[in-house]
């Protein structure tokens, strides 16, 4: 396995535990899926930059 296809899983996994679908993370706001985004947006630099 390459390191873009365990970025992928791992984040794939990231964003289904950032969905609010259980009563206890209904509190938690727009922090995991804000964390998600930041995540994307780095990856997606760094991809373009030819670093991953």
């Amino acid at each position: 396995m390459t390191l873009t296809t365990i970025l992928i899983i791992i984040l794939i996994l990231i964003l289904i535990g950032a969905v609010p679908a259980w009563p206890y993370s209904r509190a938690w706001g727009y922090g995991p899926s804000g964390i998600v985004g930041l995540i994307l947006v780095v990856l997606l630099i760094l991809l373009l930059m030819g670093r991953i």
